[in-house]
């Protein structure tokens, strides 16, 4: 009986102190130094009691106080277990922040399969266009291939770090599940969702400019295998899209996930290919075209290429959440962008020492017509079956923001009560096809387009917004270096992108106004 009320007592006194912190942590929030919001410091120190409950049903069955069978379980054993393997989890906000790392029926992947899915984003179809940065950046942008392999891997750990807080017993755990409730945290409790919603808008951007790509990218590859066809490279990009249009009646990626190991082998097929064909050609190579100096005003958009080409922050939180092992996430993220970077710098040197100032925004232009034809048209299938992925995130990320989210939704749900898509919702998800094929026709340059996505989405959400967080969420616990890397990787991350975005456009309206093919 005496340790029943001791424990009472020290419960009861655990309770008191943590909802103090709570209100401390909640000042400190509201004035800009805490990274804890006054929900998530409610939440860790309901985490707490919730333990203290847990511990002292464990105390309990020492003492043989029985249960009968009949009985529920204690509360602490309900709603919180470490291990993960309890029941569902509650649906109260609190409650919420304790279970984020429960896993149920979601299946977990290694670090070797996580580094599959990183080197899928960062070594896609978006390489043919780094050998026309160095064609404008010379040595420098050999270099910058490797500065931003080492900052984008830099930017995606502290991003990942962002998920985490320490909780009343200095533990780490994991209070936050993706991109935007980092945002949201940043601008609690003024602007809880303004965060949010500019995270959405940056993914949405970048998620369409990618379909986008995928339709230039197939009718300029098309148009430039048979160009004795009376057949214009708008008129391809129709063609493809056509194909395309079945992507409206997607449900879900099973079917299209299936051939995704298929593409990433038929892309380093024809890596292997072009560059083959370039060592066959080593006698000839222009060592002397690679120059120290730089095409001030087309140089800002290779820096946009280069940084489109690494992209991956946007579904690393829920990659790492999947991980059977999170602490390996770091050594994952070194070896995949330490290959991409090999890799892609290879790629890119070997590709303009072999054509130099003939060099195309798309290096597989410049092989012979009878190679080109048989590499393009893989290429395309690859393109027609990367588009499903993107364009499918992208109606998610809109579907969630304006059509599902309740009363605070913007439009009426798309969705009818028995799961089925309204005829509306289906209709825009076509016109969003038709988006892609229109701004595909009217802007057909891929360098440009992939220059002004790289500097006005890519340089936001690889290099500003996760260092940003960095400083705003764990600005207690950083090191003065970590400060250091923080600010120098948000100036030189904002001057990149502001002057990237202004060449990339300047060039955009310099094509559109003397109709300048690629």
């Amino acid at each position: 009986m005496a340790t029943m009320i001791r424990n009472k007592l020290s419960n009861v006194a655990t309770s008191v102190s943590n909802k103090s912190q709570a209100k401390v942590s909640g000042m400190f929030a509201r004035m800009g130094f805490q990274a804890a919001t006054d929900e998530e410091a409610l939440g860790f120190a309901h985490c707490d009691d919730l333990d203290m409950e847990h511990r002292q049903g464990l105390q309990m069955d020492i003492l043989k106080t029985e249960v009968s069978p009949g009985d529920a379980p204690a509360e602490g054993d309900i709603h919180y277990q470490r291990d993960g393997t309890g029941p569902p989890p509650s649906a109260s906000k609190d409650e919420g922040l304790c279970s984020e790392l429960s896993t149920n029926g979601k299946p977990k992947i290694t670090s070797w399969e996580a580094g599959w899915n990183v080197t899928n984003a960062i070594q896609g179809m978006f390489v043919l266009g780094l050998p026309y940065a160095i064609l404008h950046g010379g040595y420098l942008g050999l270099f910058l291939i490797i500065f931003a392999a080492v900052v984008c891997c830099y930017t995606g750990k502290i991003l990942i770090a962002c998920l985490y807080e320490e909780n009343e017993d200095g533990e780490t755990v994991r209070v936050r599940d993706s991109y935007v409730d980092i945002a949201n945290a940043c601008c609690a409790p003024r602007f809880p969702k303004l965060g949010g919603r500019i995270v959405n808008v940056a993914q949405i951007i970048e998620l369409v400019m990618t379909c986008i790509l995928y339709v230039v990218v197939s009718g300029n590859l098309m148009y430039n295998s048979f160009p004795t066809l009376p057949i214009s490279q708008k008129s391809w990009s129709i063609i493809a899209t056509a194909a395309l249009l079945p992507c409206a009646f997607l449900k879900n990626l099973k079917a299209v996930s299936k051939f995704s190991l298929l593409c990433t082998v038929a892309h380093f097929v024809i890596n292997v290919l072009v560059i083959a064909y370039c060592l066959s050609r080593a006698r000839d190579w222009a060592w002397d075209k690679v120059k120290f100096y730089i095409d001030v005003k087309k140089f800002p958009i290779s820096i946009g290429i280069i940084v489109f080409s690494y992209t991956s922050q946007i579904f690393l939180p829920s990659l790492e959440g999947n991980m059977y092992s999170p602490k390996e996430f770091h050594c994952m993220m070194n070896w995949t962008h330490i290959a991409a970077c090999i890799l892609k710098g290879l790629f890119a040197l070997v590709a303009y020492l072999t054509w130099a100032d003939e060099t195309k925004e798309v290096i597989t232009d410049n092989l012979p017509s009878t190679i080109r034809a048989v590499v393009n048209i893989f290429l395309v299938a690859k393109a027609l079956l990367s588009y499903p992925l993107p364009f499918f995130a992208a109606v998610e990320v809109l579907e969630r923001s304006l059509f599902q989210e309740g009363t605070r939704s913007f439009f009426p749900n798309c969705y009818g009560g028995d799961g089925r898509l309204k005829s509306w919702g289906l209709t825009l998800r076509c016109a969003l096809v038709v988006f892609t094929l229109l701004m595909a026709i009217y802007v057909p340059h891929f360098a440009l387009l992939m220059g002004l996505t790289g500097s006005l989405t890519g340089a936001g959400l690889c290099f500003l917004l996760p260092s940003l967080f960095h400083l705003k969420l764990l600005w207690r616990q950083l090191q003065w270096h970590h400060v250091f890397f923080d600010v120098s990787i948000f100036v030189i991350g904002s001057i990149c992108s502001i002057s990237g975005f202004i060449h990339s456009l300047e060039g955009l309206i310099e094509a559109f106004k003397y109709n300048l093919e690629d």
